[in-house]
């Protein structure tokens, strides 16, 4: 599940609408259009710069965004949710993830 949830961040994070995957070993989360994450206790760092800040059901990104999940929807700031069923998140602008084992692909 925190695998899906940091690919999901970083699919977020990352902006435009592109394929990407991503692997998650440990703490560290990498993905193959470079960027990649590192989880510590509650605060997971991102290779952009940006941080967040996970507290119960709610995520503070350090660039004043945050996220809210509740059951298996999460909702974002921008106005973007994303619901999740079993290995898969579709979200509300159309692009969705697929997790198999450690490694999630969005498109």
């Amino acid at each position: 599940m925190r695998a899906i949830l940091i690919a999901t961040a970083l699919t977020m994070v990352a902006g435009p609408a592109w394929a990407q995957t991503c692997s998650t070993f440990g703490n560290t989360t990498m993905c193959d259009n470079g960027m990649s994450a590192q989880r510590v206790g509650k605060t997971t760092t991102f290779s952009d710069g940006t941080i967040a800040y996970h507290s119960g059901n709610m995520t503070m990104y350090s660039d004043h965004t945050s996220s809210f999940r509740v059951g298996n929807t999460t909702t974002f700031s921008n106005g973007v949710t994303a619901h999740q069923f079993g290995n898969v998140v579709t979200f509300s602008n159309g692009r969705a993830c697929h997790r198999l084992g450690n490694t999630v692909s969005c498109y």
